[in-house]
C-alpha cells in the first residue's frame, strides 16, 4: 500500500465532509447521542464549513490517501487562541504567538494501525514548522483512550483540561502540547511540559 499527503484544495470540501462524518463519532465518548453527532457534524463538518475552512488563511488541511483512496485528514489553525481557558492553558506553557492548534486529526476507522496515521501526522507537524509556529497544542477527550496513546507516542504531552461542546453536553478534554524542535522548551526559556 502507497501512503500520501497533500494539501487538501477547495475542490475537497465534500470528500472532507464525507470522512469528517465517518469519523467524528469516534472520537467522542461512550454514551454520545447519535442526534448530537449528527448535528455537530452538520453545523461544522459540513461541505460548506469546509469551504470556508479551505478559504480561509490562518487553516492549513492535510489529506491522507493510501493508494489514491482518501482515507485521513488533519487541520491546524494559527493565529490567537479564542477559547480564553485554553489560552490561559497554553500561554501558561508556551507564548500563543507561536503556537498553532492542531483541530482535527482523523483516520477512517478500517485504517487503524495501518501506519497511515504516522504518516498524517509527520507530514501536519512539517506544515505547522512551515507555518512558523514552534508549538502544537490539541485537546482530546480525556476518554479517547486510543488517541491519547498515539499522541503520547507523537511526543504531545498534557499541559491541562477544556471542555468542549456536543449537543447539550460538556465533555473534558485534555489539552496537550507538543514543541515542532526537540530544545522548543529550552529556547523558550520555558520547562517542558510534564
Amino acid at each position: 500500500m502507497s501512503i500520501t499527503t497533500r494539501l487538501a484544495g477547495l475542490s475537497d470540501a465534500g470528500m472532507l465532509h464525507d470522512l469528517a462524518a465517518r469519523t467524528f463519532g469516534l472520537a467522542c465518548p461512550p454514551g454520545t447521542l447519535q442526534s448530537d453527532i449528527d448535528a455537530f457534524i452538520a453545523g461544522n463538518l459540513s461541505a460548506e464549513s469546509f469551504r470556508g475552512y479551505l478559504a480561509d488563511p490562518e487553516r492549513i488541511l492535510l489529506v491522507a490517501e493510501e493508494d489514491g483512496v482518501p482515507v485521513g485528514y488533519s487541520m491546524l489553525i494559527g493565529g490567537p487562541i479564542t477559547d480564553a481557558s485554553v489560552a490561559a492553558t497554553v500561554a501558561a506553557a508556551v507564548d500563543e504567538r507561536v503556537s498553532i492548534e492542531l483541530s482535527k486529526f482523523y483516520l477512517a476507522p478500517e485504517r487503524h494501525g495501518s501506519g497511515v496515521a504516522s504518516a498524517l501526522m509527520t507530514a501536519t507537524l512539517a506544515e505547522a514548522a512551515g507555518a512558523g509556529a514552534e508549538f502544537c497544542w490539541l485537546g482530546v477527550n480525556q476518554r479517547n483512550e486510543r488517541a491519547a496513546k498515539f499522541y503520547a507516542k507523537q511526543g504531545f504531552d498534557v499541559i491541562g483540561v477544556k471542555r468542549f461542546r456536543v449537543g447539550d453536553v460538556w465533555h473534558d478534554d485534555y489539552v496537550r502540547l507538543r514543541a515542532l524542535n526537540p530544545s522548543g522548551f529550552e529556547k523558550r526559556g520555558a520547562s517542558a511540559p510534564s
